[in-house]
């Protein structure tokens, strides 16, 4: 059977901010499914807080953005970790103030 050929204009607009993003893996942790999407440097443009160190994530860093999976939250319990620590967090939890831990609690 033949293929049927598309045109490009069929397949709609490029969002060239969410190709610049990539889509999110999902990732399942102890405390749940998380969906982790890589910022990489030249996307990084704010500086954030990490919640696994409690040190800024700064501007032009490459680092990981995660958010429950799961459906429990939005787009605002979304967190910016380094890399390190956001592979650590099972050794380590994050600290006070930074966010949800091993506990399931923000």
């Amino acid at each position: 059977m033949p293929r049927r050929h598309r045109r490009l204009d069929d397949v709609g607009p490029l969002d060239e901010e969410r190709a610049r993003r990539g889509l999110p893996a999902v990732q399942q942790w102890t405390d749940g499914e998380w969906a982790v999407r890589t910022v990489p440097a030249g996307a990084a443009v704010k500086t954030y807080r990490c919640p696994g160190c409690d040190h800024e994530v700064k501007a032009g860093v490459a680092h990981i953005v995660a958010w429950p999976a799961d459906g429990r939250g939005d787009l605002g319990d979304r967190r910016h970790w380094h890399t390190a620590c956001w592979r650590a967090r099972d050794r380590r939890g994050p600290t006070r103030r930074g966010g949800r831990g091993a506990t399931g609690s923000w």
